[in-house]
């Protein structure tokens, strides 16, 4: 069976669970598209990964796996989602440690999780493809895209807190980016999400 190599399209809101998120990959060389629902922190795990700006200053379960594995030289080559049954899918990390080779068994969100850490490509079968890939239409596609832009860390919490529905409008620059980097300090990665847009719509 060959393998098709998969992209992150992006993370929205499953449409199916009540408090799950859909992950969409999407084909590199083609159309189609595979949404597979995730929890809420595996999807807050995947967005800080993508973010690239907000830096947790202690580390999250998967960048303690990056730092163990950076620590004794393994490295993940790529991960392949192998499986699909009854809806759920089975995904392998190809790993490698002087030059021997490992394949270890996880959660296709955990994969994708420690794939965004370690640049490690994505790939599924062409029948899994085939059995659950879905073509979208331009539609479908810019509403995910939309969804994108408005699916931040804050909408990724499993709870809410007060102090990140107060108004920045009153405060500098300055100010926000000390808010934001007491934020990121306090591991308060919704706040920091929020100030961050609101100093992403002043630029």
């Amino acid at each position: 069976m060959s393998l098709v190599r998969l992209n992150i399209k992006g993370i929205s809101y499953s449409q199916t669970q009540s408090g799950a998120y859909a992950l969409v990959l999407s084909e590199v060389d083609g159309s189609r598209t595979l949404p597979i629902v995730i929890g809420a922190f595996e999807a807050q795990s995947i967005a800080i990964a993508l973010e690239k700006e907000i830096k947790p200053p202690r580390p999250l379960t998967h960048d303690l796996f990056k730092s163990f594995a950076d620590r004794f030289q393994i490295i993940i080559k790529q991960v392949i989602i192998h499986k699909l049954v009854d809806g759920v899918f089975y995904s392998s990390l190809i790993c490698e440690r002087d030059n021997i080779e490992e394949i270890i068994d996880t959660r296709t969100s955990d994969a994708i999780a420690l794939a965004t850490r370690f640049d490690a490509p994505i790939f599924t079968y062409e029948n899994i493809l085939d059995k659950a890939g879905i073509y979208l239409k331009v539609k479908d596609e810019l509403e995910i895209n939309d969804e994108n832009e408005d699916l931040n860390l804050e909408e990724l919490s499993e709870e809410s807190k007060p102090t990140q529905k107060s108004s920045f409008v009153n405060d500098s620059l300055k100010q926000l980016n000390e808010k934001l980097n007491q934020a990121v300090e306090n591991e308060d990665y919704e706040l920091a999400a929020k100030i961050r847009d609101e100093i992403e719509n002043r630029k």
